[in-house]
């Protein structure tokens, strides 16, 4: 009952705010500065925001990113600093429709577009012959499985992945559990509308939020390539995840996908890992990494 009361505000108080006229809050130091040290390129018309590193000296290694949803790259800002020592170049890019990237309206969102979204990033960057890892989350998640199919198919274009780290994505539908408010703007075709139209939040945006539907209708390309690949897997999983819970999700990741290793945080942490405890996943991260 409690989450609800919580949903109904999260709506409410954006709608409030621009009834009221209240302009959107200014960064705060810290984000303002995850901004200036970034960059954008084009991407079928539109700006996206991405940030690159250079880091550990006589390493070649390039670890690229992937956020979840409705956040942006500045998931990763708690570990960037000790993930620049250890890998050669460390990239980060917010999603076409999220963080510092443009919001393109009216716009059907997909996986499929994220994922050469990606791919064009990586051109962009002179890393198409780079061996690449990838360390994703949540939405970051279903991206990767997507970049993966297309590896393992040799499908044109397609990174060449050195390994795939995923963290509390919902990646069986079956064991996703989205929350009140992903529901209700999944489902309702005029609430999402209406919040695009008041806000300015753009995630809000119905296409966006699809993703849930698209992991249903494509859960055997992309469970598929998650169980067929060669290429070293591991998960990092908080345990006190409300959307993909415990033990449901790791007991199924775990019988579905049984070259993977698997890292299960301490019991109190939950849907974000990297933010809630990034000691403990950077742990289990390096362990992984210097395992192969």
């Amino acid at each position: 009952m409690r989450e609800w009361w919580i949903h109904v505000g999260l709506i409410c108080v954006p709608l409030v705010a621009v009834y009221l006229h209240i302009p959107p809050p200014q960064l705060s130091p810290a984000l303002q500065k995850w901004h200036n040290a970034g960059q954008v390129f084009h991407f079928r018309g539109s700006k996206i925001f991405y940030r690159e590193s250079y880091g550990a000296l006589g390493s070649s290694d390039v670890v690229i990113l992937l956020h979840g949803f409705p956040t942006s790259s500045y998931d990763w800002n708690k570990i960037w600093d000790p993930l620049t020592q250890r890998f050669h170049r460390v990239i980060a890019l917010d999603f076409l429709g999220f963080g510092f990237s443009d919001k393109p309206r009216p716009h059907r969102y997909s996986i499929f577009e994220q994922a050469s979204l990606v791919e064009a990033l990586a051109a962009h960057l002179g890393l198409s012959n780079q061996r690449v890892n990838l360390v994703s989350h949540d939405y970051g998640d279903t991206v990767a499985l997507e970049l993966l199919y297309r590896s393992d198919h040799n499908r044109t274009g397609h990174l060449t992945l050195n390994s795939l780290c995923l963290s509390n994505g919902g990646l069986f539908p079956e064991t996703h559990h989205p929350r009140l408010l992903q529901r209700l703007l999944k489902d309702w075709s005029l609430l999402a509308p209406v919040l695009m139209r008041l806000t300015n939040f753009m995630v809000f945006q119905r296409g966006v939020l699809q993703y849930i539907n698209q992991r249903l209708k494509h859960r055997d390309r992309w469970v598929g390539a998650l169980t067929s690949t060669f290429i070293p897997l591991h998960m990092i999983y908080g345990p006190l995840d409300p959307v993909n819970p415990h033990p449901q999700f790791i007991r199924l990741y775990q019988r579905q996908v049984q070259r993977s290793t698997v890292t299960i945080l301490d019991e109190h942490i939950s849907h974000y890992p990297q933010l809630e405890d990034p000691t403990g996943f950077l742990n289990a991260y390096f362990n992984f990494i210097h395992s192969f």
